[in-house]
């Protein structure tokens, strides 16, 4: 016979802890890793009056400093620019564009699903939207709204926040179909709930788990878009700075100054790894 643990003196038995999935997917390992190399970008880009020794627009005499020149740690531009400040610089002006750009694409696109799940002629109206926007390259899409604009810092918002519509757009329209055939959702309507009730209450509660994943997914993309298009010089306007239109800035020197095009890449890459790690240890956690 084995043995079972002893009641506490009211004779029920203790409730366990309730699980917290962000809490437990932040808390691994690949939810520090990627914690920890978000906050560095995050800071340097907060922190870039404090950090940068210069302003990012002044040019100097000393074009294509090397790395370790007095006064400017990470050399100079083909302009004579200093590199760390424009570095800085570029990272605050793309978390600001994609700290803009996502939460709105977000909002339109949860909007857009909650139209959809209240009357089926809405719903077909919206699938027909999110289909015209899909049905325009990442690329395209970019370059039409820059015709209309023109470049500049809101038509890279936009350009990212069209892109995002169909994504979460479609993610909670689904989490919508799949909860309000649930038995909890059909026992609520036959309490007597409203349907806006049911839905706001019950039904979205439940379906937003997967946004969370796709808000650092998005993320993600966003830092790839925003450097496309500076890239390509549609993006924010010089002299200003991003890390797209520095690494841009950078390509005909690679083989005389590799070092203009590291700091970009790097901060790059550390970006966009720590919000994959993020997505990675979120989706584990919300799926268990």
């Amino acid at each position: 016979m084995t043995a079972t643990a002893p009641l506490p003196a009211t004779g029920k038995r203790p409730r366990t802890a309730p699980r917290h999935p962000y809490r437990a997917a932040l808390a691994s390992a690949r939810g520090r890793t990627g914690l920890v190399l978000v906050a560095l970008v995050v800071l340097a880009g907060l922190l870039a009056p404090l950090l940068a020794g210069h302003s990012p627009t002044d040019q100097s005499s000393q074009s294509l400093a090397p790395l370790g020149t007095p006064g400017h740690p990470l050399g100079t531009d083909d302009l004579g620019r200093d590199l760390l400040a424009r570095l800085l610089y570029g990272t605050r002006a793309d978390l600001g564009i994609i700290a803009l750009s996502v939460p709105l694409g977000a909002l339109l696109g949860c909007l857009f699903a909650l139209l959809a799940a209240v009357h089926p002629v809405l719903d077909t109206a919206v699938q027909r939207l999110f289909d015209l926007i899909l049905a325009f390259p990442g690329l395209i899409l970019a370059l039409a709204v820059t015709a209309i604009l023109g470049p500049g810092r809101l038509p890279v918002v936009l350009v990212i926040a069209l892109a995002e519509i169909p994504a979460f757009g479609r993610l909670l329209r689904g989490g919508i179909l799949v909860e309000r055939e649930r038995e909890y959702a059909t026992a609520a309507r036959v309490g007597g709930s409203s349907r806006t009730r049911v839905l706001t209450r019950h039904i979205l509660p439940n379906a937003a788990d997967p946004l969370v994943v796709q808000i650092a997914v998005s993320l993600t993309v966003a830092v790839f878009v925003e450097g496309a298009m500076s890239f390509l010089g549609v993006g924010v306007r010089p002299p200003q700075p991003t890390l797209g239109s520095v690494l841009s800035q950078s390509v005909p020197y690679l083989s005389d100054a590799p070092h203009f095009a590291a700091g970009p890449l790097i901060t790059v890459t550390a970006l966009v790894l720590g919000l994959s790690l993020i997505a990675e240890a979120l989706n584990r956690e919300i799926r268990r």
